[in-house]
């Protein structure tokens, strides 16, 4: 986005495009919203979205897609084999990243499937800055296990570091020498760490990290899928990278890694996935899981009219007016919320903002998910769907244990190129709302709870009768009002 000054002084963030397609949105009364919440189970996953105002459960998947990508979605080449869209796609990944194969996969969680079962053996620890839901699960599933290593400052809520996604060194370099090098398959550096806010790591961390790596012989893998944040992070907040492009940040982070894999539901735009790498070797023990899992090695279980769209995505990922918005939008929701007291995690970073329940909610324990709760609590209050980034997204111990969450967050996404500023100022009012009868809101357990990944499908219950309070207090406050 361009830096525009206003004459009266206000500060907004101005968007350097127009809207040219809309689609029509809903929104329930307050008591039709307590029954749609039960019906769900209190999951937010389990909405139905013709029921649901503002949509701030993702930013995967449900990005607006640009003219140039929608144009490009139509000369789209069907042929199962010998793709000209493969092509296309193939050769803007060697562009921008360098490097010389590439695996299409159909999302992002694909990927780290085939990284897993190619890489992970039982025993193995694979060290990351953040581990992420499914990345965990594929690792913990081949009998590995992962290792966090973030920095401190990256678990305080509120806090000024510029790059609260970065590693601790000096933690890798004790973990590496604890298990030994060849019982570490590969290091993760996630971009833009999703769990923990949407958090940055500066590329002189990166370098830091890979140059270790290397010299025990050890591959590093990136996790790209929210890598366009990560970018303009670098761009505006690392002295040595403020003179860069884009694409020169991307070029020199892609050329200290081995392995980049993606989501293009993120990444891009569109919906898709795959893995790019250097190393021949590498990619020959990787390509035979493409037919198996995903489809043929030239389209890899995606439609051929969203590799189109990826790239041309990935190619507007490098125009720092494109990327910019979704940090500046968060930005702005982060200061708003602020303004009025309200506990969100500092400094804004991307995919979205998150509040932190813990403050919000400190009468909820861990043990009945106040994440979650609050999650239950901002659909009751303004119909708008958030996700639970806390206890319910981790997995029990093996003793059936909980395992209590670092951080309990809720996280509203700001798709890219979605919303207005009055949809996020309608967010932000109601969450002031919600602040201010925080008292009533109530903890949640579960009714039916899967084995893995429960916060996809999972139901729960209310521990008391909070939500008829919640919506009394609502029509007591606003009336008539939706």
């Amino acid at each position: 986005m361009s830096s525009v000054t206003f004459f009266r002084g206000d500060t907004l963030p101005l968007e350097m495009h127009k809207v040219r397609i809309v689609q029509k949105l809903n929104l329930p009364n307050i008591e039709e919203r307590v029954a749609h919440i039960s019906k769900a189970g209190n999951n937010t996953f389990l909405l139905q979205n013709r029921d649901v105002f503002l949509d701030m459960l993702t930013d995967s998947g449900v990005n607006a897609m640009s003219d140039h990508q929608l144009a490009a979605m139509m000369r789209a080449d069907d042929s199962y084999a010998g793709s000209e869209t493969y092509t296309r796609l193939y050769e803007k990944i060697r562009e921008i990243f360098g490097m010389e194969y590439f695996l299409p996969a159909h999302q992002g969680r694909a990927c780290e499937n085939i990284l897993a079962t190619t890489l992970v053996k039982p025993g193995d620890v694979v060290p990351m800055n953040f581990h992420f839901t499914t990345t965990k699960s594929h690792i913990t599933r081949m009998g590995g296990s992962v290792e966090e290593l973030v920095i401190a400052e990256g678990l305080k809520p509120e806090s000024s570091h510029p790059f609260k996604g970065n590693f601790d060194v000096d933690r890798l370099r004790a973990l590496i020498e604890r298990v030994g090098p060849a019982h570490i398959p590969f290091v993760r550096l996630e971009a833009g760490t999703n769990l923990i806010g949407g958090q940055p790591f500066s590329l002189q961390n990166a370098k830091e990290v890979t140059d270790l790596c290397r010299s025990y012989g050890i591959l590093t893998v990136l996790d790209a899928s929210l890598l366009q944040d990560n970018l303009y992070f670098i761009k505006k907040r690392e002295a040595a990278c403020k003179d860069m492009s884009i694409r020169a940040i991307t070029r020199s982070m892609s050329d200290m890694v081995d392995i980049i894999y993606f989501s293009a539901r993120k990444l891009g735009f569109a919906r898709g996935g795959g893995i790019c790498m250097r190393d021949e070797a590498l990619c020959l023990k990787m390509k035979e899981y493409i037919p198996l899992f995903e489809g043929f090695l030239t389209y890899g279980g995606m439609s051929v009219r969203e590799m189109e769209a990826i790239a041309v995505g990935l190619d507007e990922s490098m125009d720092e007016d494109i990327i910019s918005q979704g940090p500046l939008f968060i930005e702005y929701m982060v200061q708003e919320l602020q303004r009025r007291g309200i506990p969100v995690i500092t400094p804004a970073g991307g995919l979205g903002c998150h509040l932190n329940a813990s403050e919000f909610v400190p009468h909820i324990p861990q043990s009945e998910y106040p994440a979650g709760a609050l999650a239950a609590a901002m659909y009751i209050a303004g119909g708008v769907r958030g996700m639970e980034r806390g206890t319910m997204s981790e997995q029990r111990e093996e003793d059936g244990s909980e395992r209590f969450a670092e951080l309990e967050l809720l996280r509203l996404a700001l798709p890219r190129r979605v919303f207005t500023l009055s949809q996020v100022m309608y967010a932000v009012d109601r969450i002031d709302w919600l602040y201010q009868n925080r008292a009533l809101i109530g903890g949640l357990k579960f009714v039916e709870e899967p084995a893995v990944l429960r916060f996809f499908f999972g139901r729960l219950a209310p521990t008391s009768e909070w939500q008829e309070k919640l919506a009394a207090k609502f029509r007591a406050d606003l009336g008539d009002s939706l």
